[in-house]
């Protein structure tokens, strides 16, 4: 089913998202997750997609099983990087030959070991052509990605929010949003996305916290800020991995209890391919159904 469709009948909408592993017993342990999680009954499951090859080939290969074998809705991650436009079509087409209806459209960051974003040869350079291709060509739901925080590159927030426009423009019928662990810069985006015209779908992305240290460096590298209250929680209990674990479930709880009984159409989980954490979560949310009774979608 398409994710817009999924979008339009239902309130909310939880989804998970997932990297493909680099090593064999990393695509088991994903596996066991995945099985363990579709008795949590999300509504899609994405799946990142590595800049070259093998990770490529993962991607493929664990989408195809969440759609086919698990029969869980399936979204696949797909970039510009290091592929021409024929290639890209190509891939494409082996996703759509699997049956999977869903495509998140992104530029893509450097593979890793590079800094700068390089155009491939014969390839694209922004996320509005990739978007503008899926639509030509396939009959994909495609979504993109939103910056609550405003994009590293962007000149601007105000271009940030015209380039977001650009996407809706070019056939993104749903966004999702880059974690962040502040509402406020959630509510705000979207009210600046809603004057500029934006009138799909934004969903939150969360990422529960489980370690001091991972969550410095994810923070770093997609500027994301930690509120300094929660940041100092964090700190105090640094050297006790279970204390983080349990503050981090607490904290992402209270968040999409607000997004949810604000309006939030939803919430997409980061999972780091790990299922506890999400799993409370999701418990929670469903015991206390904090959207019951919330004002119109924002």
């Amino acid at each position: 089913m398409r994710i817009d469709e999924i979008l339009a009948e239902r309130r909310p909408v939880f989804s998970l998202e997932f990297f493909p592993p680099k090593t064999e017993d990393g695509h088991t342990n994903l596996r066991a997750t995945l099985d363990t999680l579709r008795h949590d009954r999300p509504d899609f499951v994405s799946v990142t997609y590595g800049a070259l090859g093998s990770t490529r080939d993962r991607t493929i290969d664990i989408v195809k099983w969440i759609k086919q074998d698990l029969g869980i809705e399936a979204m696949a991650h797909f970039t510009c990087v290091g592929a021409s436009a024929t290639e890209l079509r190509e891939t494409l087409i082996e996703i759509e030959g699997a049956g999977v209806e869903n495509v998140l459209a992104l530029r893509g960051d450097p593979p890793e070991g590079e800094t700068e974003w390089t155009q491939a040869e014969g390839g694209l350079r922004y996320s509005t052509q990739l978007i503008e291709l899926l639509g030509e060509h396939f009959s994909f739901a495609v979504g993109a990605a939103g910056f609550p925080e405003v994009h590293p590159q962007a000149a601007s927030p105000e271009a940030d929010i015209r380039f977001l426009k650009a996407k809706q423009d070019a056939g993104a019928s749903f966004f999702i949003t880059q974690l962040f662990f502040d509402n406020a810069f959630y509510f705000d985006f979207v009210a600046r996305a809603r004057e500029a015209g934006v009138t799909v779908p934004i969903i939150p992305g969360i990422m529960p916290v489980t370690s001091v240290r991972n969550i410095k460096r994810i923070t770093e590298l997609c500027k994301s800020e930690i509120p300094e209250p929660f940041e100092h929680e964090l700190q105090t209990r640094e050297e006790d991995s279970e204390a983080v674990h349990d503050l981090g479930i607490a904290y992402a709880t209270l968040q999409c209890v607000d997004l949810l009984a604000r309006g939030a159409p939803g919430i997409h989980f980061y999972t780091l391919n790990r299922s506890p954490a999400t799993r409370a979560i999701l418990a929670a949310l469903r015991a206390a159904r904090p959207w019951a009774g919330a004002p119109p979608t924002v």
